[in-house]
């Protein structure tokens, strides 16, 4: 259906707008009604009394070397404060799903068939040099990140053509109607500064933005960058002048005078900077940290809080996943065999105090993940692509093998086994090898600790099976630009999945990002008929029918075991010292981090200074 659009006043007069023009919009949304009207003063969310100031000091692991986000997927490591320094068209809402108003533009407008957008631009919209931002800014952001980002090139595809049809109005125009999501998520575009990167640094050298650098980027929005230490520190400062300051979209939020993110190797050492009072919050995402090390006498004490923050606003797909570019990976009975190899309950067990679950979808947690077997429409769905997909689609609901014990880990190597010899491999001299007689070797590659812990509890499993297994833990860098290249057997990969996804799971598993370096399909996924349900979801008509879509989409991707599902939690962790305060948080806020909360002097006098 067509999305739910806030109207605002039609802003040329009726003479000068034809009347089968569209109206423009101070929102737009992907389904049900805008909560906000045109008028709205601030989100319901915010305080718009927070007091401005203070310092939050945050914590980032690994380490950088740019601050170039147009190259951010293909070269060096981005530094975790770059992209807070933009502004989009748009900003989301926090207590709706899917839902954008406007932020540098002040209205959009678009056909009921969603053909093309344009977006009007503020007239106050300013940089940090105090110049204008201008049509021209955003169409060559658009066209810069398209070229040069792998993630962009794959979401803006269906975008081919943007031009300046206005004094301050951008059109956008797409390759065909009926892309839903197409006018709005061409409102998340990060806007950069053409006249900026067009332009020459203090030495008088051109820059070039298909090239890293550490030279401070300029902005548009709340915060710039004040300083930094290349790849262990970044400080951002509040923008005192900032233009947009009094907008609807950010009445009480970017309270902090300065946000400072200091950069650790892995988390234990974070922890001890936590624990010393050299950083204000932690996120934690070991499960045998969070039960074991949080009992130091500031937890105690009160002065630090642990909190658990509900995850409303997203599902995630978590795995040790096969790299399928791999011949001794093509076929679907060995990767299957690999799942049946691993044993969650034990590991949940001896590694996570039980916290986790299994994780059973690509959609986990939210209700686009498949379950049972399919009926009604997204039955309908699949039947479109029979004859591409495995028959059990149609008769069997997905389940992970469960272990926990001897006898169903015995019972799981069994059905392994089956699965290999069923696949032409067999086992000589206790070493798995493939139909040509060569030996199945793994290597799993991994960055940190935390996951080479994971990767040394799976090792032992798939020895069981005969293969050969090794981890391999290499730096930052060197884990960037392997996966970048798709130089593995294995990796533990992740993926984030909105509650309405659209063009981004071309990235994720369409067949034209399989080998486009940097690209999010780091399986190598190359299957028409997952590419066709890809269609299906992004060109869904309505809810309903995006429902649909993305469960059959869930439910080919689980059965062609591209990946052995790890687990899920479903709270955000973190613990900080207890200097701060919120609003009440909304729905897919998580923990409104950093922008939704303050610096509460009177907390911070009660606990004393920093050390």
């Amino acid at each position: 259906m067509t999305p739910a659009l806030g109207r605002l006043p039609v802003i040329e007069t009726a003479s000068a707008q034809s009347a089968a023009e569209p109206a423009w919009r101070h929102a737009l949304s992907l389904f049900g009604d805008v909560k906000y009207p045109p008028d709205f003063k601030r989100f319901d969310y915010v305080n718009p009394d927070a007091p401005k100031g203070g310092v939050a000091r945050l914590i980032s692991l690994g380490t950088y070397d740019n601050f170039n986000i147009a190259v951010a997927g293909i070269k060096g490591n981005i530094a975790a404060a770059s992209t807070q320094i933009y502004e989009t068209l748009m900003s989301k809402s926090q207590d709706e799903i899917a839902t954008e108003y406007g932020l540098l533009a002040e209205a959009a407008a678009h056909p009921d068939d969603f053909s093309w957008v344009i977006y009007r631009l503020r007239k106050e919209a300013r940089w940090h040099d105090g110049k204008p931002v201008t049509p021209e800014d955003v169409i060559f952001s658009l066209e810069t990140l398209k070229k040069l980002s792998p993630f962009y090139g794959s979401y803006y595809r269906h975008v081919v053509k943007a031009e300046k049809s206005g004094e301050r109005d951008i059109r956008f125009t797409f390759d065909g109607p009926g892309n839903r999501e197409l006018p709005t998520i061409v409102g998340e575009i990060p806007v950069l500064p053409k006249h900026w990167w067009e332009g020459t640094d203090d030495q008088g050298r051109k820059r070039d933005i298909s090239q890293t650098t550490l030279e401070k980027p300029l902005g548009s929005g709340p915060y710039r960058i004040k300083d930094f230490v290349a790849g262990r520190s970044v400080v951002l400062e509040r923008v005192k002048d900032y233009w947009g300051a009094n907008l609807p979209v950010r009445i009480g939020q970017n309270n902090f005078d300065e946000m400072r993110f200091e950069y650790y190797r892995d988390n234990n050492v974070a922890l001890e900077a936590f624990k010393a009072d050299q950083a204000d919050w932690i996120a934690e995402n070991s499960a045998k940290q969070w039960a074991t090390q949080y009992d130091f006498p500031a937890v105690i004490d009160k002065r630090v809080v642990k909190e658990e923050f509900p995850v409303n606003d997203s599902g995630r797909m978590q795995a040790f996943v096969f790299n399928t570019r791999r011949d001794q990976f093509r076929d679907a009975r060995l990767r299957r065999a690999f799942n049946y190899a691993y044993d969650f309950e034990e590991m949940n067990k001896q590694l996570f105090y039980g916290q986790y679950k299994r994780i059973g979808s690509y959609f986990d947690g939210t209700e686009l993940a498949c379950s049972g077997v399919p009926q009604g429409l997204e039955l309908q769905i699949l039947e479109t692509v029979r004859d591409k997909v495995p028959p059990e689609v149609f008769t069997t609901a997905y389940a992970n093998p469960v272990g926990g014990n001897p006898e169903n880990v015995r019972s799981n190597l069994r059905e392994a086994m089956k699965l290999v010899k069923d696949a032409g491999f067999a086992v000589k001299e206790r070493k798995l090898v493939d139909p040509s007689g060569r030996p199945v070797t793994v290597e799993i590659l991994v960055e940190s600790p935390s996951t080479e812990r994971i990767a040394l509890f799976y090792k032992p499993s798939l020895e069981r099976l005969g293969v050969t297994a090794s981890i391999r833990v290499v730096d930052a860098a060197q884990y960037e630009n392997r996966t970048r290249t798709f130089d593995f057997d294995m990796i533990i990969d992740q993926w984030g999945e909105s509650l309405s996804p659209g063009n981004e799971q071309r990235e994720f598993w369409g067949s034209k990002a399989a080998d486009a370096p940097g690209s999010r399909n780091t399986i190598g996924i190359t299957n028409p008929a997952i590419d066709a349900l890809i269609d299906k979801v992004i060109f869904a008509t309505n809810r309903e029918n995006l429902v649909a879509a993305t469960r059959a989409l869930d439910r080919v991707l689980l059965w062609n075991h591209y990946v052995v599902p790890q687990f899920t939690y479903p709270f955000s962790r973190y613990a900080r010292w207890d200097r701060f305060s919120h609003a009440p948080l909304p729905k897919y806020a998580r923990s409104g981090l950093p922008s939704l909360w303050w610096y509460d002097a009177g907390k911070a006098d009660r606990i004393g200074k920093r050390s």
